[in-house]
């Protein structure tokens, strides 16, 4: 499919809400680095997550008048919230042209997270997948002929043009985004569920978020992204994520966790090393981070464990398991880790499929 495939149609006029709940996502494979209308330099591999979501209502009245302006509202956690209204206004402006009755209405869109906002578990990807949801819902039901597969494709077009991670927040419970020679039906366009074989190791994959720090990240992923356009290594990372991507693909299917575990947190260490080596450069992570990591890799090595780390453009952790590991885990993280968090909190979450309607 091409872009042209996504513009909507014009004179849909309709009243009533639409309500979505969609997930964050974990990138194993990283996408770091983009070109053009939000396309991804790399492509990229995720878990879905299942229990740190939003859930987003979104309200839909006629406009007597229609401007050539966007109208609407926003409220996060119950509060009026005017300072998300630029980011909300400029996905608006970027999605107008596949979406082209959204100036025929007033939006009244109301959003809540499971989780602490700005904090490195990706509440763009989440957020934006579930407004992009609930503005399609309503397309649908002025095009009740959409079939249930373009609706998923569009979903994740139009999130991705809000946040690039969000086009992965649509379906689960293993995602990639990006074109790629080792999933047939990858695209830059939108996320797509991957359907090949997946051991069953990974079925129920769990991911325990540590809330190493849980305020405003140091830099925003709009500017690490733009880092990546003059970067020494860009083209070198770019041909490793290829690569990569092909490795977890194979990975995926055999069931390997020491590949897995070797794979996964390279990809973490690369994203933090290109971001020290970038113009002007970050250290990301915390002294906690740093202390984590080394005792995941100890508890690891004495427990021939397939515990591993991944990291997000900040300094939150993510441990992922097998499930059967789950118990021995928790009491490590509780015992060893929890110390390290901010107030000591941590997210129990593993892996999901996808966004819902409510």
């Amino acid at each position: 499919m091409v872009e042209k495939d996504f513009i909507g149609s014009k004179g849909i006029k309709v009243s009533g809400t639409s309500s979505w709940e969609a997930p964050s996502n974990i990138a194993l494979v990283k996408y770091w680095g983009k070109f053009g209308n939000q396309y991804p330099q790399n492509p990229s591999l995720s878990f879905t997550l299942s229990k740190c979501v939003s859930q987003t209502s979104v309200s839909f009245t006629e406009r007597l008048k229609p401007g050539s302006d966007f109208s609407f509202d926003f409220s996060f956690e119950g509060k009026p919230t005017p300072s998300f209204h630029p980011k909300i206004e400029s996905f608006f402006q970027r999605i107008d042209q596949y979406v082209p009755f959204l100036k025929d209405h007033h939006l009244s869109i109301k959003s809540t997270n499971s989780f602490p906002h700005s904090s490195g578990i990706a509440s763009s990807a989440s957020g934006m997948s579930a407004l992009a949801l609930c503005i399609l819902s309503i397309e649908k039901e002025g095009c009740p002929d959409i079939s249930e597969s373009f609706f998923l494709k569009k979903a994740s077009f139009l999130a991705r043009l809000g946040s690039g991670s969000a086009a992965r927040s649509v379906e689960g419970p293993l995602v990639t985004w990006g074109s790629s020679e080792s999933f047939e039906d990858s695209s830059n366009f939108y996320g797509t569920a991957i359907n090949s074989e997946i051991h069953s190791v990974f079925k129920n994959y769990r991911d325990t978020i540590l809330l190493i720090d849980k305020g405003q990240k140091k830099v925003s992923s709009t500017v690490g992204h733009n880092l990546m356009n003059n970067h020494l290594y860009a083209a070198t990372r770019f041909k490793q994520a290829h690569e990569n991507t092909a490795l977890l693909k194979s990975i995926l299917a055999s069931g390997d966790l020491d590949a897995f575990v070797s794979l996964v947190e390279s990809e973490a260490l690369t994203l933090h090393a290109l971001m020290m080596a970038s113009s002007p450069y970050f250290i990301l992570m915390h002294p906690n981070t740093l202390e984590v990591l080394n005792k995941v890799w100890d508890y690891r090595n004495t427990n021939n464990s397939a515990l591993c780390f991944t990291l997000d453009a900040g300094a939150n952790v993510h441990l992922l398991y097998p499930d059967s590991e789950s118990e021995s885990v928790i009491k490590f993280i509780k015992e060893e880790l929890a110390s390290y968090c901010q107030n000591s909190q941590f997210i129990e979450d593993q892996i999901g499929n996808g966004a819902k309607k409510l």
